[in-house]
């Protein structure tokens, strides 16, 4: 029984202490990225989950800036890729050359690509064809790629924060729900109100800019996922997300009747596990010790969102997915309460 108290108090306090070392890296990065709170803390939540991010939202916006400063203050090693139609799958993972050896012989020699870094930001990913789109597929999911037969290791740990810009289309290649499903979280950046603009504006067009500051190691920031992986989750919490994400899948017998109406597929198991890592990242920086239903009800947009997908006709009646969302979260919210 002494065991247990004891490692029940040393889990609280690895999760205080990493909650006062949380709140030093969002300060940091507030610095550079200005008023986008909830913004930070999706990107955040992903890093400790583990995980990757798809950041939407128009040119200007701070996007790449969020990145960079993300892995100056995560400490670490930062790749950026601008995905263009003619970007090939070997100017991502890399390829190998014929050289000359001594002796006179030849053999090949692998050049890695700018994806054995540990935060890649892919910008404007949807620009490049569906061949180079898929070369992320195998780093996203194994840490890892093959080229002519051979597995190269990406670094640990290794993330992939990839923009899109959600208003221009033409020229772009949509990526396939395959890949989608690899991205832990879909983040929304909006415009900002006046007065964070108007700081905004007076903080980056002066002689000198806030720079940010390390305050965690690769080694730390994985030491933080495993960390995440102990806190405990209550059973209704559990039991919100699965019929949360079983109520959000068309043929389910769970789903709404709006739901069996509006979409035509839904998000699969790898949903569930999303909501169940980001829930704990939400009460981690929230300084709470376990997560709660609010933290589902905030989250189901950024992991269901892109994991799913509205008919024609519910588009064309001007069916909003956020908002369809948050109706599904809530009702099943109210059944679980009310159970």
């Amino acid at each position: 029984m002494g065991d247990v108290t004891a490692d029940a108090e040393n889990l609280v306090a690895e999760i205080e202490a990493l909650g006062e070392k949380l709140a030093q890296a969002r300060e940091s990065i507030a610095q550079r990225f200005i008023g986008q709170e909830r913004v930070v803390d999706l990107t955040l939540s992903a890093l400790l989950c583990g995980g990757h991010g798809l950041l939407i939202g128009v040119p200007g916006l701070g996007k790449t800036r969020l990145v960079d400063t993300l892995s100056t203050v995560m400490g670490l090693d930062g790749a950026r890729i601008q995905f263009t139609p003619d970007l090939m799958p070997a100017d991502i993972l890399g390829s190998e050359v014929l050289e000359e050896v001594a002796g006179g012989g030849r053999a090949f020699r692998f050049i890695k690509g700018p994806i054995f870094c540990q935060l890649l930001l892919a910008d404007e990913i949807n620009r490049a064809s569906p061949r180079t789109q898929s070369a992320l597929l195998q780093a996203m999911q194994e840490h890892e790629v093959t080229i002519a037969g051979e597995h190269h290791a990406l670094g640990e740990p290794f993330h992939v924060f990839a923009t899109q810009n959600p208003i221009e289309q033409e020229g772009t290649y949509p990526l396939p729900e395959a890949q989608l499903d690899r991205f832990l979280v879909e983040i929304d950046v909006q415009y900002p109100d006046r007065d964070t603009e108007r700081e905004i504006i007076l903080a980056t067009t002066g002689v000198e800019e806030t720079e940010a500051s390390q305050v965690f190691t690769g080694q730390e920031l994985i030491a933080a996922q495993r960390l995440l992986r102990r806190m405990p989750v209550g059973d209704k919490v559990v039991d919100l997300i699965l019929d949360l994400v079983r109520a959000c899948r068309p043929d389910d017998v769970l789903a709404p009747l709006e739901v069996q109406e509006h979409v035509i597929w839904g998000p699969g198991p790898r949903a569930a596990q999303a909501l169940m890592l980001t829930v704990r990242a939400a009460a981690l920086l929230d300084g709470r010790l376990a997560p709660n239903v609010d933290d589902v009800l905030s989250l189901s947009q950024p992991v269901l969102k892109h994991r799913m997908a509205l008919s024609f006709a519910a588009r064309a009646q001007g069916e909003d997915l956020g908002d369809l969302i948050d109706r599904t979260a809530a009702r099943v919210a109210q059944v679980e309460v009310a159970a």
